[in-house]
């Protein structure tokens, strides 16, 4: 029996376990099928954690978090949690084996994944020249040109760091302008070889047998239709919450969720159900920034704690 089950090593589920932990709850697992981190280590530049004065790459910036969280008796295993039900006072954690491990409390803080931009030839190909992660693929596009979609503070960011591997990057927006802070639009502006294609529509990845070979756009203001000659195409638009699955059961949900599938909390982070809490992306109005993950965590694990006494 857990004294409580955390689902997700990103930055929440990790400062929940850090901060339960040494609290005093003894019984403590972290559910994470990966390398604890979260989706923060796929980007490429970090430089608004606050006491990091250097900019570090995601994964810079979450190497010590795990051995830091473990220090005070947090276990990790890669077991995935498939569904989450409640039998009275006790928590059932159904596994992808097939176990069942019970739990007197439970976090879920599974983050979010990347939203497709829902166009022909993402999903054809994706992983031969589509892409949603510029750290982990620009390198393959060194020299080469390249297309980024998206106008937020991630795209802007991720088409700066790919300006230094690529040879061209093309931006497209479809908005007249930037949705990201003004911070990183002042140096996207800077950045000689990023091109600005504003006002405009992403129509269609086209490619062959070798990969992604152009990105078809459209004006929004003369409808004129143009292809950029690209090798590869990063996709950020947006995040979707992850495995609202868990809390789903016959099509009622365990807990209250909104139309998004995101968890409603309340400002200690506790669901709808005693004893349930949910941090991070996966929780209603997250401003989905690594500090905020790390003060849900924080404010569960304290919730947590309260809860069981």
């Amino acid at each position: 029996m857990l004294d409580f089950a955390i689902i997700g090593g990103g930055p929440a589920g990790l400062t929940a376990g850090l901060y339960a932990t040494r609290g005093g709850l003894n019984n403590v697992v972290m559910f994470e099928k990966g390398m604890p981190g979260g989706q923060i280590t796929q980007s490429s530049e970090i430089e608004n954690y606050p006491g990091q004065l250097d900019v570090v790459t995601g994964m810079e910036l979450m190497e010590k978090w795990p051995e830091q969280c473990q220090r005070f008796g947090l276990k990790h295993t890669m077991n995935e949690v498939e569904k989450i039900t409640k039998n009275g006072d006790i928590f059932n954690l159904i596994l992808g084996t097939g176990e069942t491990i019970e739990a007197k409390s439970v976090l879920i803080a599974t983050g979010s994944v990347p939203k497709p931009a829902n166009i022909n030839g993402e999903q054809k190909f994706f992983g031969k020249g589509v892409s949603t992660c510029a750290t982990c693929d620009g390198f393959f596009y060194r020299g080469k040109d390249v297309a980024v979609i998206g106008g937020g503070d991630t795209a802007v960011e991720e088409a700066i760091f790919l300006a230094n591997i690529c040879k061209t990057v093309y931006i497209v927006h479809r908005r007249d302008e930037f949705r990201a802070s003004p911070h990183e639009v002042e140096k996207l502006n800077k950045t000689k070889n990023i091109i600005q294609i504003l006002n405009h529509t992403s129509e269609e990845i086209v490619g062959d047998d070798s990969g992604v070979t152009g990105l078809i756009v459209k004006s929004k203001i003369t409808n004129e239709i143009k292809t950029l000659d690209v090798h590869g195409v990063f996709v950020f638009v947006g995040r979707n919450v992850l495995n609202q699955t868990l809390v789903q059961n016959d099509g009622s949900f365990l807990c209250d969720v909104n139309s998004s599938g995101e968890v409603i909390v309340d400002l200690n982070m506790k669901t709808s159900v005693p004893g349930l809490f949910a941090a991070g992306d996966i929780r209603i109005n997250a401003p989905k920034q690594v500090v905020c993950a790390a003060g849900d965590g924080a404010t569960a694990g304290i919730g947590a704690i309260a809860y069981l006494q």
